[in-house]
């Protein structure tokens, strides 16, 4: 039922409208741009590594699929296999009309680490994927050498987008010789979400994570709780999420929380709590005289959104109050990296509150703002005590991330926080003067530059008129774009990565897919690849309209970018034109 098909032309895909006489030699598009062009075309993101591929296919036999291990398979890799063949299998528009036979496909791993105990930021997450076709026992094989299971799912993640379905000749086919080196340029690869402003279902959570795994990012930043609501169920102190949540069926339980922990742990991704404070709690705190400022009016005197709160640092039992929180993530979550947030804390917010005015008069304090980000370090050092409490089990004390903020600038840095112990994650301007600062003492650094990847900007205004706050729209080419080595300058090494935000005062879950897709997986190249083309986004941008189709294709609503016309014709919807 065809009519058209598709002719590797100078290096571009050409459409052709099928008859007798070309059929037999024309092909699909996914066909045509695993080797028309000077790249991989079905590949995203992009391999660092020496990339050597035949111009050859072979029918894949979906019915004789083998997964050969060094060990045992247990859950991890049973539940890595499905997946994978899941994926497969939606490629497939109608199974009825897929073309039997093809040729067996075994997938050998050869990694001496199997189990997967976690990631951290000494995983080696590079693989070599070798793909081979015997002719004469009509037998194809995937080897995938890695140092880990990590590294080892990476590869099946390249190897999932080398097999493709052709319509014309309706059968699953894969390159038939193949080798590709492949590892990682940014240890930290991730996206943000937040579920406190509205709450997100597990299955959208989920969602997420598929398309993370299938671009290689690997860290999900969990910012559960904020002042907004409490949705985070807490064992020794179940009145938080009973009176923080906004229902009673909005609360992450912790059977839900492992079941993410392990559902990201599949698809190579840790998922990293972030317990925000001092600032942004309120929601859950009513009846524990633990808070300042909360739901204050005018709102605009104690905090940068409705509704104000932070944690008043002079009240005792509240650090009890945290190391109960903080024991239940770290027990479910066991991050190898915690985040303790340190946001956007108000002067004026604590200044507000009788109890701690005289709490630090009466220890000689003034009530200025040194005497305030004195408060906040005394905060920082008890509250880290309750989590080096909680997190002794571990090897070695967590690395902290805090975010940019009053504290991280001179000289409240050098005076509160330890290079060798926190990570600071940048959300102001790319071009912010303070990076360097922080970055030429030794802060390792994580980049969500809101100018770049905040992914909730542009949109309508609220609390304001107009648009929001950080507006216009940020494009996939601008994410594409944002080169963390200009960023950090001769300090790149102290770079560990960068994440997107979706802070979701304007997005729920209904609206998370198109937010995130397909611009986190512009992001993804940049964190993987490092793209140093000249020709920037542009030479992307045809491999990203069919790895968007990709995204949608494995259940992801990701966002369309252009007609499907630019698709079926490469490069004729030039922007320069």
């Amino acid at each position: 039922d065809l009519v058209y098909g598709y002719e590797c032309r100078a290096g571009v895909c050409r459409k052709v409208e099928l008859s007798e006489e070309n059929f037999a030699k024309a092909i699909s598009l996914p066909v045509c741009r695993l080797f028309c062009g000077n790249s991989i075309g079905t590949l995203w993101p992009k391999p660092t590594g020496a990339v050597q591929v035949e111009p050859l296919m072979r029918q894949v036999d979906i019915t004789s699929i083998d997964f050969q291990l060094p060990g045992k398979k247990g859950k991890l890799w049973q539940d890595t296999e499905q997946r994978w063949l899941d994926m497969v299998h939606a490629k497939i528009p109608n199974l009825k009309l897929l073309r039997s036979g093809g040729y067996p496909l075994t997938v050998l791993i050869n990694t001496p680490d199997i189990a997967a105990p976690k990631l951290t930021l000494d995983t080696d997450e590079s693989y070599i994927l070798q793909i081979a076709a015997n002719s004469s026992s009509a037998q194809l094989t995937a080897n995938i050498t890695a140092g880990n299971f990590f590294g080892a799912r990476h590869a099946l993640e390249t190897l999932n987008q080398l097999i493709v379905y052709d319509d014309i000749r309706r059968e699953l086919q894969v390159t038939a010789n193949a080798t590709i080196n492949d590892a990682p340029a940014y240890k930290w690869r991730g996206l943000l979400l937040d579920t406190s402003r509205n709450y997100f279902s597990v299955k959208s959570i989920k969602r997420t994570l598929n398309g993370m795994a299938m671009v290689k990012l690997n860290t999900f930043h969990w910012h559960i709780t904020d002042s907004h609501s409490f949705p985070l169920e807490v064992s020794k102190r179940p009145e938080l999420s009973k009176l923080g949540a906004y229902t009673p069926s909005k609360v992450y339980t912790h059977e839900d929380i492992q079941d993410i922990v392990e559902y990201g742990r599949v698809r190579g991704i840790r998922v990293m709590p972030e317990f925000d404070s001092p600032a942004h709690v309120g929601e859950g705190w009513q009846h524990k005289n633990m808070t300042a400022c909360f739901n204050a009016q005018p709102w605009q005197k104690f905090c940068v959104e409705p509704p104000c709160g932070q944690l008043d640092p002079t009240v005792p039992d509240m650090y009890n109050v945290l190391q109960d929180i903080f024991s239940d993530m770290f027990e479910l979550f066991d991050p190898d990296v915690f985040h303790m947030g340190g946001d956007e804390v108000s002067v004026g917010c604590w200044n507000s509150s009788e109890t701690i005015r005289n709490w630090m008069t009466q220890r000689g304090w003034g009530l200025n703002e040194v005497d305030f980000m004195r408060l906040w370090g005394h905060y920082q050092t008890e509250a880290l005590k309750r989590v080096d409490l909680v997190s002794q089990a571990a090897a070695a004390p967590p690395p902290i991330v805090l975010w940019t903020s009053t504290l991280t600038e001179e000289p409240y840095i050098d005076e509160y926080l330890d290079p060798q112990r926190y990570i600071i994650q940048i959300w102001t301007k790319g071009n912010d003067k303070v990076i360097k600062k922080i970055l030429k003492r030794g802060f390792r650094i994580i980049s969500s530059n809101y100018d770049a990847l905040y992914f909730d900007c542009g949109g309508p205004g609220w609390v304001t008129d107009g648009n929001n706050w950080c507006s216009p729209y940020i494009g996939w080419q601008k994410v594409y774009e944002n080169n963390l080595t200009q960023i950090a300058g001769d300090y790149r090494h102290h770079v560990l990565g960068a994440e997107a935000a979706i802070w979701s005062e304007q997005i729920d879950e209904h609206t998370l897919d198109n937010r995130f897709w397909p611009r986190a997986s512009a992001l993804a190249e940049r964190l993987w690849s490092d793209p140093l083309d000249v020709h920037g986004w542009k030479q992307a941008e045809a491999r990203m309209l069919l790895h968007r189709e990709r995204l949608v294709e494995n259940g992801i609503g990701a966002e369309a970018l252009q007609p499907q016309w630019c698709l079926q014709n490469e490069n004729e919807c030039p922007v320069d034109a």
